[in-house]
Order: C-alpha cells, then sequence, then structure tokens
C-alpha cells in the first residue's frame, strides 16, 4: 500500500512552480482556504456564554467583604453600612460571652464557635486596671443610645440596665459582659489571650458573677477557628482583592515594559543576550527564595504576624500562613540549586542558542511590526482578567447566610422584647452548596482555556508573518504586505478561530486531568493510602512523570501544528500531522539546533516573572499593606499571582522570538525537503547556521 503524500507546501505558499508544472498565481501564502474546525468555534462561544452566566451569578450573590470579616449574631457582616444597625467602620467580630467561647474549644463539645454570641466592634476591647469594663450588645430597645455614643463610651451602658438586665448580665446572659481576658486582632477577629485579669476577675466575684473559666483552651478555641483551612483560604482569596494595584503594576505594566525591552536587546545585542539571561536568571531566583527567608522569619526580624494594629509585643500569635510560606521558602532553596546547577552546566552550549537567536533576531528586524503586535493580545487579557478576577472573588464569596441549627445552650438578652430569649439563638454562617464548587471550578478552567486561546491565537499570527518573511527568500519583497502581521491575523480571524480553539482546548483539558489527579494524589498522601512497597512507589513517581513528558508533547505538538496552520491554513488535526511528519523527519536537525534556544527562551521569561515577583515582594512590604484595612494575610498568593501573570505576558511578547525560530526551522526543512535537501527559500544566516559543517559537527558533541 503505498502512501499518500502531500503535495509541496512551497507551491502553495511561495510563488514557484509546483510539481504538476503549473505557476501558483497570487502572493505569499494566499491560496484558496476555508473555515476549518467550525464546531469547536461554536463550542468556545458557547463556553463563553456560559462562563458570563456563571459570572453573573457569582456577582449576584457574592460580596467580596465575607472573605474578610465575620458575621455578628444576627448574620450581618461586619462592616456593613447596610446592616440594621448600621455596622459602618465597626469590622471586627468580637465574642462577647468567654464561657462560651471555653465551651466551644472543649474536645468533644456540641457547642460551635459559630453559635457563640458576637458583635462587631471598632477595637478589641482590653480589660481596665482598675476596674471592671463591659462590653454591652448593640443598644436598642429601652437603651436610648446612638450608635456613635455606645462607641465613644467604649461600648459600655452597664449604669443604665434596669435590676433584671443586671442580673442576666450577671449570669453571661447579656445585654452587658465582662471584659475580662485581654483580646488582640488577629484578621479582624478578637482572639482571647488566656491570662484574666485579676483585677477585673475579683471585682466580677465581688458582683456575683457566675464561675468564668479561666483555662487555655479559650484561647486555642478561635485560634483553631481563625486558623481553619476555610478561613485560610478567605483570607488569601481577599489578598488577592486587597493587592489589585500591586498586581496592575507587577502583573500587567512591568512585564510588560521587560518583555518589550528584552525583545529590542535581542534585536540589537543578540550576542550577549544569552549570557545576560544566565546571570539575571540566577540573581533573581536568589533574591526571591531571600525575599521568602525574610517573610518566614528565618533572616532578619521581618516575619509575617497575623496580628493587626499597635499590641503589646509580648503576645506572639501563630497564623498557618507562616508555615505555607516556610514550606515555599524550602521548595524555591530547592529549585534554586537545581537552576544554579543547570545554569553552570549549559554555559558551554549558550554559544548554539546565540546561533539560533541570530536568525530570530534578523527576522524581527525585517518584520518590525512583530515587536509591538503583542500588546493587542495584551490588551485583549488584560481586560479578561480584571473581570475574571473580579468574577472569581465573587464566587468564592457566594454563599447563603442562614442561621445554624443548634440544640445548645445560648440563651441571651433581647433588648427588644425585654426578656432572655433561648429560642433561636443560634449564631448564622456562610452556607457553601457544591454547585458553588463546580462554578468555581468551571471558572478556573476558563480561565486557562482562554488564556491558551489568546496565545494560541497570537502564536499563530505571528508564525504566518515569519512564513511570509522566509517563503519571499529573507528579503523585503513587494509581494509581502506593508503590514503582514495584519494580514496574517486576517486570515486567522477568518479562517483559522476554531483550529485555535481545538487546540487551546486540548491542552486545558490535559492540564485539568492532571490537576484532578494531583489532588486525588495529596488525599491519598493525607489519608496514608500510598503504595507502601518499592515497586508500588516507583510506579507511582513513574506514573507522574510520564504525564509531564505527555503534558509537554502535547504542548510542542500543538505549538507546531499553529504554524502549519498559519501556512497552510489545514485544520488542527491535518496540521498537526503535517507538523510531527516534518519533525520525524529532521529530528536532529531539529533538535540540535532548537533545544538550546527554547532553554534560553524560557529563561527569558522566568525572569520576566521573576522581576515581576521581586517588585510583587517590594510593593507588599510597604506601609499601605501590612496594618489597616489593606493589611494582607501574607504576600504568598499576590506574589505568586504577579509571577503567573508575569509569565503569561512574556509568553505573549517572547512567542515573537520563540515562533520565528520554529517557524523558520519548519519552513526549512519542508523547503529541503521539496528540494531534494537543499532549501531554495531560506535565508543566507539560516543557512549558514543549520548548514555549516564544522557547526553540525560541534552541535553533535
Amino acid at each position: 500500500m503505498k502512501k499518500k503524500m502531500r503535495g509541496p507546501l512551497g507551491a502553495v505558499i511561495g510563488r514557484y512552480p509546483s510539481s504538476d508544472g503549473t505557476t501558483q498565481i497570487g502572493g505569499i501564502i494566499k491560496h484558496n482556504r476555508k473555515c476549518r474546525d467550525v464546531a469547536f468555534l461554536i463550542i468556545f462561544i458557547a463556553f463563553w456564554v456560559a462562563m458570563i452566566v456563571n459570572s453573573s451569578f457569582g456577582f449576584n450573590q457574592g460580596n467580596p467583604l465575607r472573605l474578610t470579616y465575620g458575621l455578628d449574631y444576627k448574620g450581618n457582616l461586619c462592616g456593613d453600612e447596610h446592616a440594621d444597625p448600621s455596622l459602618r467602620q465597626l469590622e471586627l467580630k468580637y465574642w462577647l460571652n468567654p464561657n462560651q467561647v471555653y465551651q466551644s474549644g472543649v474536645k468533644d463539645s456540641q457547642f460551635k464557635l459559630s453559635n457563640a454570641r458576637s458583635i462587631c466592634l471598632l477595637d478589641c476591647p482590653i480589660p481596665s486596671e482598675d476596674s471592671l469594663n463591659w462590653v454591652c450588645d448593640y443598644p436598642e430597645g429601652d437603651i436610648r443610645l446612638s450608635k456613635d455614643d455606645w462607641i465613644d463610651r467604649n461600648y459600655d451602658y452597664f449604669e443604665f440596665l434596669t435590676p433584671e438586665m443586671r442580673n442576666a448580665s450577671l449570669q453571661l446572659q447579656g445585654p452587658c459582659y465582662p471584659v475580662i481576658f485581654p483580646s488582640v486582632n488577629v484578621y479582624w477577629s478578637c482572639q482571647f489571650i488566656a491570662r484574666a485579669s485579676n483585677t477585673s476577675l475579683r471585682h466580677w466575684q465581688q458582683m456575683g458573677g457566675v464561675n468564668i473559666n479561666e483555662d487555655i483552651v479559650i484561647d486555642k478555641s478561635i485560634h483553631s477557628f481563625i486558623n481553619s483551612r476555610s478561613s485560610v483560604l478567605k483570607r488569601y482569596m481577599a489578598d488577592i482583592g486587597k493587592s489589585w494595584p500591586v498586581l496592575i503594576v507587577c502583573g500587567g505594566l512591568l512585564p510588560l515594559f521587560l518583555s518589550v525591552i528584552w525583545l529590542l536587546m535581542i534585536r540589537h545585542f543578540v550576542a550577549a543576550m544569552p549570557w545576560f539571561t544566565v546571570a539575571l536568571f540566577n540573581i533573581l531566583i536568589i533574591t526571591v527564595t531571600m525575599f521568602y527567608y525574610l517573610k518566614a522569619g528565618w533572616i532578619g526580624n521581618d516575619a509575617i504576624s497575623p496580628i493587626i494594629g499597635e499590641h503589646d509585643p509580648y503576645i506572639h500569635v501563630f497564623g498557618r500562613e507562616l508555615n505555607h510560606l516556610r514550606a515555599v521558602a524550602i521548595l524555591m532553596t530547592f529549585v534554586m540549586v537545581v537552576s544554579i546547577l543547570t545554569s553552570i552546566a549549559i554555559v558551554r552550549r549558550i554559544l548554539m542558542a546565540t546561533s539560533v537567536l541570530k536568525v530570530a533576531a534578523k527576522v524581527i528586524g525585517e518584520v518590525q511590526a512583530l515587536i509591538i503586535f503583542p500588546i493587542m493580545p495584551y490588551a485583549v487579557l488584560a481586560i479578561f482578567y480584571m473581570f475574571w478576577i473580579s468574577a472569581a472573588l465573587h464566587l468564592f464569596s457566594s454563599g447563603q447566610v442562614v442561621q445554624n441549627n443548634c440544640n445548645s445552650n445560648c440563651c441571651a438578652y433581647d433588648l427588644v422584647s425585654k426578656k432572655v430569649n433561648c429560642d433561636r439563638c443560634c449564631g448564622y454562617s456562610i452556607h457553601y452548596t457544591p454547585h458553588i464548587a463546580v462554578a468555581i471550578f468551571f471558572h478556573l478552567f476558563g480561565c486557562y482555556w482562554a488564556t491558551q486561546f489568546f496565545i494560541a491565537c497570537s502564536s499563530t499570527v505571528i508564525a504566518g508573518s515569519v512564513a511570509s518573511y522566509y517563503w519571499a527568500r529573507g528579503e523585503t519583497s513587494p509581494e509581502i504586505p506593508f503590514l503582514p502581521v495584519f494580514a496574517s491575523m486576517k486570515r486567522l480571524m477568518r479562517y483559522s478561530l476554531g483550529s485555535m480553539a481545538l487546540g487551546s482546548l486540548f491542552v486545558s483539558f490535559v492540564e485539568s486531568i492532571r490537576f484532578i489527579l494531583e489532588s486525588i494524589r495529596r488525599k491519598l498522601k493525607v489519608a496514608g493510602t500510598t503504595p507502601d512497597s518499592w515497586f508500588g512507589k516507583m510506579g507511582y513517581h513513574t506514573s507522574q512523570g510520564c504525564w509531564r513528558c505527555v503534558e509537554w508533547t502535547i504542548k510542542s505538538v500543538n505549538r507546531n501544528a499553529y504554524i502549519m496552520i498559519a501556512i497552510t491554513g489545514k485544520s488542527f488535526c491535518r496540521a498537526s500531522a503535517i507538523a510531527t511528519e516534518l519533525i520525524m523527519n529532521n529530528i536532529l536537525r531539529i533538535g540540535r539546533v532548537n533545544v538550546i534556544g527554547d532553554v534560553i527562551l524560557f529563561l527569558g521569561k522566568l525572569c520576566v516573572s521573576l522581576s515581576s515577583a521581586v517588585f510583587g515582594f517590594l510593593m507588599l512590604d510597604t506601609h499601605k499593606y501590612s496594618s489597616g484595612h489593606n493589611k494582607i494575610s501574607s504576600p504568598l498568593l499576590p506574589v505568586l499571582v504577579c509571577w503567573a501573570l508575569g509569565y503569561v505576558v512574556a509568553t505573549l511578547f517572547f512567542a515573537v522570538v520563540e515562533m520565528s525560530i520554529d517557524t523558520i526551522i519548519l519552513s526549512f526543512c519542508q523547503d529541503s525537503e521539496e528540494h531534494q535537501g537543499t532549501a531554495q527559500y531560506a535565508p543566507p544566516l539560516l543557512i549558514e547556521t543549520l548548514n555549516d559543517q564544522n557547526e553540525m559537527q560541534r552541535l553533535t558533541q
């Protein structure tokens, strides 16, 4: 059975006689095309409609302030000026009854801290040194005080209480409660310090108050609540919202500036760029690692603290965020050591990268619109990310405020009904239904698919522009449009958006499966069900490595498929087959020249993203983000987001060099195949780079 032969690409994208003797009419890469993979474009559009509907649910139901502030016993959000009563500026959650707090921390207790009576205050109360301070419930009913007067009196109107109210207060049923324990503002909740004031406790006992437990449990109960996994996750998400100026500067503007500078330096100082990139990468990764050491408290005295505002320097409160920073610091240490050793190992190979980058620099010099073209997908992605992050914050906070169902003793004096009420005295919580988790996962998947789609479109436009340059013999030909970038963009928009949707969906699907498998692996590890035998562990880790190899291979095939789509206008699957055949037929030629160039470009992307991370650390270390309303719980997630955004921006701009190299090499291979091993359309600099025998021998070594 004979192998089906495809026609020569040169006759399609160039302007020379084809194998049947006819001459192709038309300009470079202008031939009969038709829309490809339309079904997947329809799926992509439908997915965007679903994304908008999903986000509108978040905007309608969510409130990002829930990620920072707690609820009072009425279900109102602290700091909400629209609550009844208005809680404007009252942002700190304070638990009134110390015995309820103690009871919630006792082992096997049925009483939950969420059912303990809590109100919102302006600051955390502290015991008096010579008397007994009180914190009273919101003034209402017969208590004729305005909210401002209540705050000015330090929340104390005990002297206005009737005998019945005073007796209820001495039973810890309100409306006033004694301040026995000092408290400190820990992430907008007043955490008790289990160190009772002897003076306040003596006054309380003299007044005939009930016994108050002084055990350390009262400290641990609130501490466990503040450091629960859900609370930490909410604070991390709130950090993103608070640090939005940092994300704009360090995740958007800075990588844009650095990427353009890097492209200009490639254009004019190509010989020095590989050396400069490797050296800068090592400096930056060491700097980022040292910042993590600083914030983890292992160097200096600048460790993150969960306490907000001024406090007793002898009070130390531990936060789970510090553990996370220390874990990342250890991970970064390992990455730093491996990176430095790897960069030393590739020093002798850097000259190879210089040869390849010279070809890309030549292309950029000839098709200068390539330098500024990535600004277009950058602007689209910037608008998308602003919408996406805002929607994500609302989705993460889109639970419903519902009253708990409890059977505990939570009786409290009701100022309106003028009696102790034991009915419906349970607290309130934010209830998250399973469909919210599905909506969040859908939102995350949509972000990754959209990002891959825009990167694919950008790469394909660049590939079409560079192919125009190659098949014009590397000269500025009148046949090439004045702006080949826009000609390539027109072809993409008209014919190949469906192929972009399919290719980006393919990568996103593989990444999603890997993410799910990784989540399952971690749960199994926590549960202690990982394989115990040597053979099981080997297979366990080998499968992870194989999956990463599959992921890398798919991304590589996709990139080359986009090139062939730009050149031939074929569907995604057909273009992938053509690209794979070309690569397999010329694997030695492509591999020797291109691998080290990809390594240098990857290090360049990391330089841009690590620079974003460094400046993110510097901005987050200012007073604005270390105290007051904008205090972040940890720089970990904002810095990680800055790094990720910086990497995406660098990918858009570095694709100019990356796709230039890959497009020219694939075009060269096809050109050689169609002309018995001698490329007819290759620019002189490329022929010199690829066909010089001494260079090939050195590359082989």
